[in-house]
């Protein structure tokens, strides 16, 4: 066989006709376009992922900056209800008393006043719960007390307040709750009775 071309084959060698080349054109666009979108579609999830990121990290140095002094808060907290206690161990006003007795108490009651505003400035707030509902979030209770007078599951006494920095729970009310008396002690048990 000889190596020379054949002259009655087609010329392959031959440029593309105006309807190859704008195809292979449109095809070659449409594949541009595909790739633009793709790139443009992990650009935006990268950028949203980013500003996850940025917001997360902001809002733990937020949090954290807002509750760096809880411990230090607790101990205040701690002193705070130490001079409520000292305040309460005085003796009742007296009409005849020393005058230096009255001023002195007088002093110890505008340092609590004092001291319980520095504390609310700086978020560390003192929560009394007597007459409020039971709130577990926020109280613990100690006990629970038979009465008529109050609804089941109202606080009827506080040992000590709730204290919260910043809304956050720093050291429960310790409380007594109140339960509804037997039915026997309401009248509830002697209707019964009548009507059987």
């Amino acid at each position: 066989m000889s190596s020379e071309p054949d002259p009655t084959a087609p010329d392959t060698s031959l440029p593309e006709t105006a309807e190859q080349l704008m195809q292979a054109a449109s095809a070659r666009i449409a594949a541009l376009e595909a790739e633009l979108a793709e790139q443009r579609d992990r650009w935006m999830r990268a950028e949203a992922e980013m500003a996850n990121v940025r917001a997360r990290a902001r809002r733990d140095v937020d949090e954290t900056r807002q509750y760096a002094v809880q411990k230090f808060a607790a101990d205040v907290v701690e002193a705070a209800e130490n001079l409520h206690r000292g305040l309460e161990s005085l003796p009742p006003a007296e009409h005849h008393e020393p005058p230096i007795v009255a001023k002195l108490r007088e002093g110890l009651a505008g340092i609590e006043r004092s001291f319980l505003a520095i504390l609310e400035r700086n978020g560390i707030r003192r929560d009394d719960p007597t007459g409020t509902g039971f709130d577990p979030n926020l109280h613990q209770a100690m006990g629970e007390q038979e009465t008529m007078a109050h609804p089941p599951g109202t606080v009827v006494q506080a040992y000590t307040p709730a204290w919260t920095l910043n809304g956050r729970l720093l050291r429960p009310a310790m409380v007594v709750v109140a339960k509804a008396p037997p039915a026997e002690l309401t009248g509830e048990g002697a209707r019964l009775d009548r009507t059987a």
